[in-house]
């Protein structure tokens, strides 16, 4: 019996300074695709809360949000063990983070429309829907970019109207609510305003990081 423990502990203490002369090799390709499929997936359920207009408790978002969490978790634990990645390492971090910004913002504007009572409205669907756009093709240039990054990189130029668009579409809600009297329901309406205007922005320096990383792709 003390061979054989022996000989486990030799074999172990051999496979570890193996690990670490012949690091595994992870597919950060395929779990940035996974995390924008997450990412696309949790706004969906966002946008199918609102459409349900009734400040229900947001439960599929929320668990949207977490499993996209646990997966960003899992790709930086990735990221420590890789001696290498297929480009810059902070890029993927980076770009992984803001994709997860853009997830928080719609779980945030669902959690305050709830506590202030603000029920979906035109402009608030609009925003949401641009949003939904704007990732969804986000997930679309990561899907190719691995094999036909001049492709990605012709995709990108196309989805920065989607921040645009929810800058233009907060100005037009901002001078509507501006024309009403209460100055509380102002107040919370441009809470919620903001916040999708913010994930709007998160969209645009993800598109910058995404460039960034194509460019640089042999």
């Amino acid at each position: 019996m003390r061979k054989d423990v022996d000989m486990f502990d030799r074999m172990g203490g051999r496979r570890k300074i193996t690990d670490r002369l012949f690091p595994v090799k992870y597919d950060f390709y395929a779990m940035l695709r996974e995390q924008a499929d997450h990412t696309v997936r949790g706004v969906a359920s966002f946008i199918s809360w609102l459409e349900r207009g009734d400040l229900s408790d947001p439960i599929e978002l929320v668990r949207e949000e977490q499993s996209a969490d646990d997966f960003r978790h899992l790709m930086e634990d990735r990221l420590m063990e890789a001696f290498t990645t297929p480009f810059d390492r902070q890029d993927i971090y980076q770009l992984s983070r803001q994709v997860d910004y853009i997830l928080n913002h719609c779980l945030s504007t669902s959690i305050e429309m709830r506590a202030f009572k603000v029920y979906p409205n035109g402009p608030i669907m609009r925003m949401s829907q641009a949003i939904m756009e704007g990732i969804k093709e986000i997930s679309g240039a990561v899907h190719v970019m691995e094999r036909d990054n001049l492709l990605a990189e012709a995709m990108i130029a196309d989805m920065r109207r989607w921040e645009r668009e929810i800058d233009s579409i907060y100005v037009e809600a901002m001078v509507d609510a501006f024309q009403n009297e209460d100055p509380i329901t102002i107040l919370k309406e441009r809470e919620i305003y903001r916040h999708l205007r913010d994930a709007g922005k998160m969209l645009s320096v993800t598109l910058d990081i995404l460039h960034r990383i194509i460019v640089g792709i042999p």
